[in-house]
């Protein structure tokens, strides 16, 4: 796939006063080629890009590791970007995500952006052009960064995708992040295993009850020994005490 090369502009001067502070970048692309020329353009400009060649590779990869923005390319091998991206948004991931496609029509355009697509860019493409809309999305993820949730020595950021506890970045895992979400929106209210299920699958996806206690415990595990209690109501489901300092 063609594309343009940086601007002579953009070598020159990859970090001008109004950019955004550098970020750590995913790059999902099969081609070689257009791969290393778009890392080498925003590496220029500071950025850490990581670069993987499959959707596969690409969802777990973010399971373990928080990116700022997501260069998802429509056209890999085995699931495409699409489905990459619509199970992105199902796992509860918030990262800018910016589609790159060989493909102009507007129905996959707007196929892209209902999905959750933040941006769209169809090949061939100047990058100076997609450095551009790269800071743009970074510069709104470093806006929406300031207010964070915070349940006693618990405080997640969202827009960053990273927790802390007692001040210690927390360790977790998609599926962990998005159960310890649905409890955080429901503090002192049972929140039910079908709940916890509806929410963090669609129906072409299976996710059994025993795969809920699974994720609890482990979040048990992580957050009891700061205080922050998950009480099992039988029958019922599972509850977010509100925190008590007992060390008070």
């Amino acid at each position: 796939m063609e594309i343009d090369s940086p601007s002579s502009e953009i070598m020159r001067n990859p970090t001008a006063p109004s950019d955004p502070q550098p970020s750590r970048l995913l790059l999902v692309e099969d081609d070689g080629s257009l791969a290393a020329g778009v890392a080498r353009a925003l590496g220029l400009e500071g950025h850490s890009v990581e670069h993987l060649g499959s959707g596969e590779a690409a969802l777990a990869r973010i399971a373990e590791a928080a990116f700022e923005v997501v260069i998802l390319d429509v056209g890999l091998p085995g699931i495409d970007g699409f489905e990459v991206l619509r199970r992105l948004r199902l796992a509860g991931h918030s990262m800018p995500v910016l589609v790159l496609t060989a493909r102009d029509a507007v129905g996959d355009r707007v196929h892209g952006l209902d999905l959750g697509a933040d941006d769209y860019m169809t090949k061939p493409f100047a990058l100076p052009e997609l450095a551009a809309r790269v800071r743009a999305l970074i510069r709104r993820v470093q806006a929406d960064a300031g207010p964070r949730t915070s349940h006693g020595p618990l405080e997640l950021d969202r827009a960053g995708r990273r927790a802390y506890l007692c001040g210690a970045p927390l360790e977790l895992a998609a599926r962990e992040w998005a159960v310890l979400q649905i409890l955080l929106e429901k503090v002192e209210k049972v929140v039910s295993k079908e709940s916890f299920i509806e929410s963090l699958t669609s129906w072409e996806e299976d996710l059994s009850s025993n795969a809920i206690e699974v994720y609890i415990s482990r979040l048990r595990a992580k957050l009891e020994p700061a205080g922050i209690r998950i009480r099992t109501v039988r029958g019922f489901g599972y509850m977010l005490e509100e925190f008590r300092d007992r060390t008070a």
